[in-house]
């Protein structure tokens, strides 16, 4: 929702789309500088209790902006209103996956988080047309719409969660992750040159600009798909199958075959979205100790940001044919490199699961030692 919002109140107050852009880029560099400390801040705390706090920070934070925005307040207050949120918010997106980690078992972890992507994908749709509707009422109203959805967020967090065994302070393996990060920095790089240039991505094929968001659609329509099917057929396997699909799918965006080349390039990146992002997401988790699940999350969500930025600077500053080349470059470097993909050990939610499976297979062995001890005494 941020920035169609964004250039919404923007355009309001000075008249002119460009200050919204300005807004947007503090809004996101604020996140990626606050996800690693909030991250580290919601592993101390406990994530359920931060969780609650940061939401009602992002909450306060976004309607004061919006309050300020309706007072026609100079611009370099509401630049400095909209750090705070986005600050608060670089945390969120790590603590939730974290979270899940804490309430789902280990057996169905793969299907949640593919459902989490699809349910992700949905609101990347569903955000701006819930903008653009919401700004039929007012230049304002949808910031009021997402400091509600904040504050509706933070009500449903669960209240009880299984705290983590591990006491000790351990670090994030960054060096073990580290193929791991780079398939989500693969996922926003070459996403990125989808989403943000689909407009000249149909010029070229002489279409209509109205057929931009159709783009946009099919990419996260194939991409829910993908995710609906590994999160019913899917299995625990590696990820180069799916970094193949990328390999494909942005060779076929930037050779420019026609609306057969698109569309077909475009449902290879969307269907093998959701399922790297998943794989890289479980296998992540696995070897993240679980007192440092949020700040490891947190830094996969910044790198993914950190891919989708250059993306669309590739988008803004190189030939339309050569920004997909980009992702295309990362995903054969990060599948076909010499470096192997550590998967970690399996992990049981931190409820003593596995210290009672132990103990249920030792159970009949000991009372059968304790029967033969009886009969001998007798």
């Amino acid at each position: 929702m941020a920035p169609l919002a964004f250039t919404t109140v923007a355009a309001a107050v000075t008249g002119s789309y460009r200050f919204g852009g300005v807004l947007m880029a503090v809004f996101v560099v604020a996140e990626m500088a606050g996800a690693v400390p909030v991250g580290r801040l919601l592993d101390r705390v406990g994530t359920a209790r931060g969780l609650r706090t940061l939401l009602a920070v992002v909450a306060v934070g976004l309607a004061a902006v919006a309050m300020t925005a309706e007072a026609n307040v100079n611009e370099a207050t509401l630049i400095a209103l909209v750090v705070l949120p986005g600050l608060a918010g670089g945390g969120v997106a790590g603590g939730f996956r974290a979270l899940l980690a804490a309430i789902v078992d280990e057996h169905q972890l793969t299907k949640a988080v593919a459902v989490d992507a699809m349910i992700l994908d949905g609101v990347l749709v569903a955000g701006p047309v819930l903008v653009a509707v919401a700004s039929v009422s007012g230049p304002f109203v949808p910031l009021f719409a997402m400091a509600g959805a904040a504050a509706t967020a933070a009500c449903l967090v669960p209240r009880r969660v299984v705290k983590p065994r591990t006491k000790a302070s351990t670090k994030v393996p960054l060096k073990a992750c580290l193929p791991w990060l780079g398939c989500q920095f693969t996922v926003g790089l070459l996403l990125s040159t989808i989403e943000v240039a689909p407009l000249p991505l149909v010029e070229r094929l002489n279409a209509p600009p109205a057929a931009a968001p159709g783009i946009v659609a099919l990419l996260c329509g194939a991409s829910i798909a993908g995710s609906a099917v590994y999160a019913w057929r899917g299995r625990d396997r590696g990820p180069r199958l799916f970094l193949a699909g990328f390999v494909a799918g942005g060779t076929l965006v930037a050779a420019n075959l026609g609306w057969a080349g698109l569309i077909t390039g475009v449902v290879l990146i969307g269907g093998a979205t959701g399922p790297l992002v998943t794989i890289a997401s479980v296998n992540m988790q696995r070897l993240l100790s679980e007192n440092r699940r949020s700040e490891g999350f947190s830094v996969s969500f910044t790198v993914q940001s950190c891919g989708f930025g250059l993306g669309s600077l590739a988008v803004g500053v190189l030939p339309l044919w050569l920004a997909p080349l980009l992702g295309v470059a990362a995903a054969v470097t990060i599948g076909w490199s010499r470096r192997p993909f550590p998967r970690g050990a399996r992990r049981c939610d931190a409820d003593g699961s596995v210290g009672r499976l132990l103990a249920l297979r030792q159970q009949p062995r000991s009372l059968n030692h304790n029967a033969e001890e009886q009969g001998r005494r007798r």
